[in-house]
C-alpha cells in the first residue's frame, strides 16, 4: 500500500462538495425548486447565495482550479455549509488561512473540565482561559497560592495576581521569569484574538501601571511555554519547588489546563503540610 502527499486543492474541492450534499435545504429553510433536484445536497448557486460569494467562485473551488479562498471567504463558506469546530478548523487548514475565533472567549469553565480539576487533587490544578483567567481550581492550588473564592472576579487573573496581588508579587524566586513566559503567552494570545476587547483592555492595564510588564512587553518574546519549574517562597512552609505541565483540551483549546507536581521530596513535604493545615 502507497500513500501520497495530500494535494489540498483537490482535497479542499472534494470537501466543499461532500459537505455541500450532505446538507439539506429544507433545514436551511430554502425555497422549494420547480425543477427537481438531480443531485443530493444544495445547488451551488445556493451555496453562493449563503456565503456571500459568486457563483463561479464555489465552481472553480469545486473544480479545484488553483484558488486560494481568503480567510474572510473560508469563514463564509464554513458558515454557509453548517460546519462544526473540528470540520470548520479542518478546511481553513486546507485553505492555509488562519481561522477566525468562532466563539465568545470561555468566561467560566466547562462542566467537564470543573470536574477533573477536582479530581487532579492531590496535585494543584487550574484551568485558565486564553487571557490567563482563573476559571476553575482545587483545593491544592488554593493552599498553595491564593483562596481564588475570596477574591474579586476581575483580579482572578494568573497575570495580575503576579503583578498586582501584594503577596504573590514576591512569591517566584525567579519571579522576572514567571512574568516573562507569561507576558509571552498574553502576547500569542493578543495576536489570536485581535477582537478580544476584554484583553486588549487588561493589556492596556498592565502597561500603563506596571513598569516591569510594560519594559517586557517590549521586547516581543512570543514562546510559550508548555512545562516547565517554578520555585516558590510560601510565607507558611518555606520553600516549594514544582514541576508544570500545561494541556489543552481538544474541545476547548483557548482554554489551558495547569498542573503543578512537586519536584522533590522536601517539596512534597511541604505541600502536605500546607494542606493539612
Amino acid at each position: 500500500m502507497t500513500t501520497h502527499t495530500v494535494d489540498t486543492t483537490q482535497e479542499l474541492a472534494a470537501f466543499l462538495r461532500a459537505r455541500r450534499e450532505r446538507l439539506d435545504p429544507r433545514d436551511l429553510g430554502l425555497p422549494s425548486r420547480r425543477q427537481a433536484r438531480r443531485t443530493p445536497g444544495l445547488r451551488r448557486e445556493e451555496v453562493a447565495e449563503l456565503a456571500g460569494v459568486s457563483v463561479d467562485y464555489v465552481v472553480r473551488l469545486e473544480q479545484g482550479r488553483g484558488l486560494r479562498p481568503s480567510a474572510d471567504a473560508v469563514d463564509a463558506l464554513a458558515r454557509a455549509l453548517r460546519l462544526p469546530p473540528v470540520e470548520r478548523a479542518y478546511l481553513f487548514n486546507l485553505a492555509q488561512q488562519r481561522p477566525r475565533s468562532a466563539d465568545k472567549p470561555a468566561t467560566t469553565a466547562p462542566p467537564p473540565l470543573a470536574h477533573l480539576v477536582t479530581d487532579l487533587s492531590p496535585l494543584p490544578a487550574m484551568l485558565l482561559n486564553h487571557r490567563y483567567d482563573i476559571l476553575a481550581w482545587n483545593r491544592e492550588m488554593t493552599r498553595l497560592l491564593v483562596d481564588f473564592d475570596a477574591l474579586p472576579p476581575s483580579q482572578r487573573n494568573a497575570m495580575w495576581l503576579c503583578l498586582r496581588h501584594p503577596e504573590i508579587r514576591e512569591f517566584y524566586v525567579d519571579r522576572e521569569r514567571v512574568v516573562r513566559e507569561g507576558i509571552a503567552h498574553l502576547r500569542a494570545a493578543w495576536a489570536r484574538h485581535p477582537e478580544d476587547q476584554t484583553l486588549t483592555d487588561l493589556i492596556s492595564e498592565f502597561m500603563t501601571r506596571d513598569e516591569e510588564f510594560a519594559r517586557l512587553w517590549a521586547e516581543r518574546d512570543i514562546q510559550v511555554n508548555g512545562r516547565g519549574h517554578k520555585v516558590m517562597r510560601h510565607p507558611d512552609v518555606g520553600v516549594i519547588a514544582v514541576d508544570f505541565e500545561v494541556l489543552i483540551p481538544l474541545q476547548d483549546p483557548d482554554q489551558r489546563l495547569v498542573i503543578f507536581r512537586p519536584a522533590d521530596e522536601e517539596s512534597q513535604s511541604a505541600l502536605d503540610r500546607l494542606c493539612a493545615r
